[in-house]
């Protein structure tokens, strides 16, 4: 893991979807007062006659963009998550989802970003409430190349899907040019034998570190990107899942319905193992930077790297479920 590029998930996403705009008159930006915090000041600039400004009216701009699917355009709805997954939930369920419309909603600030804003800015809740919409893909990229290379993929997509990402730089996963994206199909980024562990989005540079230690300690640990929580590539984590002791899941989520959850539904009806989800416990999070909160939730390396020490011991001790 190379250090950080000084550029966010956001920022590769606009600088792509304008790439791709360039070449296709058929894709659209549509957002609600948030062209700042999307970063499509350039968009909107350049390609005038694909972007649509609705003002602060996120149900109004998801039926817009809805609308303009069904016509035939191929559309990025973008705000950040703290609105697209609590205000305008009726609409992306029946306008988009229902409707199997060619939209991807891009929930921008997610997870915790907007920190010092306090929980009605937080979007903790966003993967567990999206992943049970039918037709409904969801993806969390989790640094710059994932995001360029996701962005590409659901350009090339067809249906509806939510896509949610930080505000911030982030610590790069992939090397430029390296990130293979495929929708509903997990990256296994390291191979071990006795702890597997999985993540999305910004969680994933911690749980790459988490493993770095690990292996400094004797433990082997697998480390798989799955950054499409919705499908969900559940022949690779059974696969990698069958050749470990314990299981970990690290995700910037509530611990309910998440990365986890999604996780924890397939081992217990296919593989029951031992397991711990890391996520956010079921708390409204003070205000305060996202980097703090992380630490204060325990999803930094070293206690990631813990917990699974104390998951291996306590099997050693009491058995392993099989």
């Amino acid at each position: 893991m190379s250090a950080q590029s000084g550029l966010s998930c956001r920022h590769a996403f606009t600088r792509t979807l304008a790439e791709i705009a360039a070449a296709d008159p058929l894709v659209y930006a549509v957002t609600s007062d948030a062209r700042g915090s999307v970063t499509l000041g350039d968009f909107a600039r350049d390609y005038p006659g694909q972007f649509v400004e609705t003002g602060i009216a996120e149900q109004n701009a998801t039926g817009i963009a809805a609308g303009l699917a069904l016509s035939g355009k191929n559309v990025f709805l973008c705000g950040p998550a703290c609105f697209y997954s609590a205000r305008a939930v009726e609409q992306v369920k029946n306008d988009i989802a229902y409707a199997n419309a060619n939209v991807t909603v891009l929930g921008v600030s997610g997870g915790v970003s907007y920190g010092a804003l306090g929980s009605t800015h937080h979007s903790l809740h966003d993967v567990a409430l999206y992943r049970a919409v039918p037709n409904l893909a969801v993806v969390l990229p989790a640094d710059f190349e994932e995001t360029v290379a996701a962005t590409r993929a659901l350009a090339a997509h067809r249906g509806p899907s939510y896509v949610r990402m930080g505000r911030g730089a982030v610590p790069d996963v992939y090397k430029p040019g390296t990130c293979r994206f495929e929708l509903g199909k997990a990256n296994v980024l390291a191979e071990g034998s006795e702890c597997a562990m999985f993540a999305c989005g910004e969680a994933l540079s911690h749980a790459v570190g988490a493993a770095k230690l690990l292996e400094e300690q004797g433990v082997s640990c697998s480390v798989v990107d799955v950054h499409s929580v919705k499908p969900l590539d559940r022949e690779t984590i059974l696969d990698v899942c069958a050749g470990a002791r314990v299981v970990l899941t690290v995700e910037e989520h509530s611990v309910y319905g998440g990365l986890g959850g999604a996780v924890a539904e397939l081992l217990a009806t296919h593989r029951p193992m031992p397991m711990a989800i890391i996520g956010f416990p079921d708390d409204f999070m003070p205000a305060g930077d996202s980097h703090e909160l992380f630490d204060f939730v325990g999803i930094r390396a070293d206690r990631i790297a813990e917990q699974a020490i104390r998951l291996l011991e306590s099997i050693s001790a009491h058995g392993a479920l099989r």
